[in-house]
């Protein structure tokens, strides 16, 4: 009897599948999706992309561009990512075997420890964790870009970080992105004289078409430019914002910064459906979930289904589920933990979760655990992809945590400290600011890197790479990639509707699915409430940044939802 009903449901399912893909729309398509021969650049600032693209017009390579692109956009988006923060960055080129993973994840202060955001009773501290200077990790992005451009980049420094430079002396209006952050932080950022210094015109803050200019931000990129990270990590600028974290009473100390390290570390590995599929290893979650999700559901034809079809939703949202439980289970700085990779990424597990999906009922929160083996974070982040014709790709995603990281800014540097100590957990079972479970694994210790969603990803087949994507908001990140991908190979969307098209997340905890505003078509909200799930539309945050090679072209995309830029030639 219950075979025949599923089957009466199937047909049901087909016969009414949701074909017509509701879509999120920008301001302009045009800015948003770009084709060429040569090279093309999907970012989320389109100063940040143009700075990429003058550095193929001046005859520099792909890593130049990458640099480029990360000393902008930390001037573009000060909000989102800058130098006082960290990420993850895949580079490859043709006639390496596989992309190299460069880890400048930022490190907890050598003077930390699991209980530091603990009050006497073992009670969390309100906040300690996100405003103020006990939020700040040492930072690692200038370390890790500028070691990567030393190594493979081709021009100077000094015109890598030109376009950066002329952008935070010159200035730009802000945006109205800009101005939601800039009112949503404002009490924090008034707070801390080098902070109110550049936001703030008198005692208001900055609002949408105001004039924008960091000059010390610029005087500080100078330095780099003529001393490479030696002036960050070692000089005046590390003395700076040390002097400012022994004002607030902080943890940081020069020892911090010279002890800095960038890690290179082998990118977690899959296949989907014969496509090979390269993520972010940790202390990044995002890589291993990305594929446990993707194995999950590739044994079915979900493209049969559509888009948005409830069985589609259904199904993948219980794959999440369960990449979350185990993320709160098992992940954390390889460093320092052991990390059940292998298993959690092979699919021998991914068909034992499969198995245990009903086929039309919702799984509660309390029915999915972590699996049984043997041994937080951002809307706040940003990404970018760049790809050139000759099958050499970047994909990197950058972060300071929440808008505006800690809300400190070391007086005359014009650095923007990050808040990433929130991701570690301040307790297990404590959940950060994105509601992510924490883990005993992910706890707070000296030189530890915070367990992140970041998945810069990169998928390749018949030896090359053909879709590059990532995205910024926090624990959405690893899911909207998924997605993205899900669109783009198995469901065959154009690339811009692969974007484009409305996404949804469930993260375990809480035990909803969160969709974008605009929804899931009504039929499948209605569907998917029938198996018992609980449906929340609420801004995801994702601003996914893909650029697929397509018969001898190039073709980017920038989320429309942001306002990023996507240009080739």
């Amino acid at each position: 009897m219950k075979k025949a009903f599923f089957l009466i449901t199937l047909l049901f399912y087909s016969c009414s599948s949701v074909r017509t893909v509701p879509l999120m729309k920008g301001k302009d398509r045009d800015t948003y999706e770009s084709k060429g021969r040569e090279y093309m650049i999907s970012s989320q600032g389109g100063a940040s992309t143009n700075a990429g693209v003058s550095m193929f017009e001046q005859g520099g390579n792909i890593v130049d561009a990458a640099a480029a692109v990360s000393f902008a956009i930390s001037v573009e988006r000060p909000q989102s990512t800058g130098i006082g923060g960290g990420g993850f960055l895949l580079f490859y080129e043709p006639g390496m075997k596989e992309p190299i993973a460069f880890d400048f994840r930022e490190k907890a202060p050598l003077k930390s420890h699991s209980k530091m955001y603990l009050d006497k009773n073992g009670n969390e501290i309100p906040r300690m964790s996100l405003d103020g200077i006990f939020a700040v990790g040492v930072p690692g992005l200038v370390a890790g870009i500028v070691e990567l451009h030393k190594k493979y980049g081709k021009l100077p420094l000094s015109k890598v970080l030109a376009p950066a430079i002329e952008l935070a002396e010159k200035g730009f209006k802000v945006y109205p992105e800009l101005s939601r952050a800039l009112k949503a932080r404002a009490a924090v950022l008034a707070k801390y004289p080098g902070s109110k210094k550049i936001f703030f015109k008198g005692e208001r803050v900055m609002k949408t078409g105001d004039h924008l200019v960091q000059t010390d931000l610029g005087q500080t990129l100078r330095s780099i430019a003529k001393d490479g990270k030696r002036s960050f990590y070692r000089g005046w600028i590390a003395k700076a914002i040390v002097k400012e974290s022994w004002r607030l009473g902080g943890l940081l100390s020069l020892r911090d910064f010279k002890k800095y390290n960038v890690k290179k570390r082998k990118p977690v590995f899959g296949t989907y459906k014969g496509k090979k599929v390269y993520s972010m290893t940790p202390p990044s979650s995002g890589g291993i979930h990305v594929l446990q999700i993707l194995n999950t559901v590739e044994k079915e034809d979900l493209n049969h289904f559509g888009v948005h079809h409830p069985y589609t939703v259904h199904l993948t949202s219980a794959a999440m589920q369960q990449a979350f439980a185990d993320r709160a289970r098992y992940l954390g700085d390889m460093d320092f933990v052991k990390v059940p990779l292998k298993k959690l990424t092979s699919k021998k597990y991914a068909n034992k979760i499969r198995k245990g999906i009903p086929k039309e009922k919702a799984l509660t929160k309390e029915q999915v655990m972590a699996g049984n083996f043997d041994r937080k974070e951002s809307d706040h982040t940003t990404h970018f992809s760049i790809m050139t014709a000759d099958g050499s790709a970047i994909v990197s995603t950058q972060t300071i945590n929440g808008w505006f990281g800690s809300g400190v800014v070391a007086p005359g540097t014009g650095i923007v400290l990050n808040n990433e100590m929130d991701d570690f957990s301040t307790k297990v079972g404590a959940v950060n600011l994105f509601g992510a479970v924490g883990g005993q694994n992910n706890l707070v210790q000296a030189e530890k890197r915070p367990l992140s969603s970041m998945s810069p990803t990169l998928v390749f087949d018949e030896g090359r790479p053909v879709f590059a994507v990532g995205t910024p908001s926090g624990t959405r990140i690893l899911t909207c990639v998924a997605q993205t991908i899900l669109n783009y190979f198995e469901h065959n969307l154009p690339l811009y509707e692969s974007v484009a098209a409305v996404r949804y997340h469930h993260q375990w905890y809480p035990d909803e699915i969160r969709t974008d505003l605009k929804g899931l078509p009504i039929s499948t909200r209605n569907s998917l409430k029938k198996m018992g799930y609980k449906i929340n539309r609420k801004n995801l945050g994702c601003r996914i940044q893909a650029i697929a090679w397509e018969r001898n072209e190039l073709h980017g995309v920038s989320d429309p939802r942001g306002e990023g830029m996507s240009l080739g030639k």
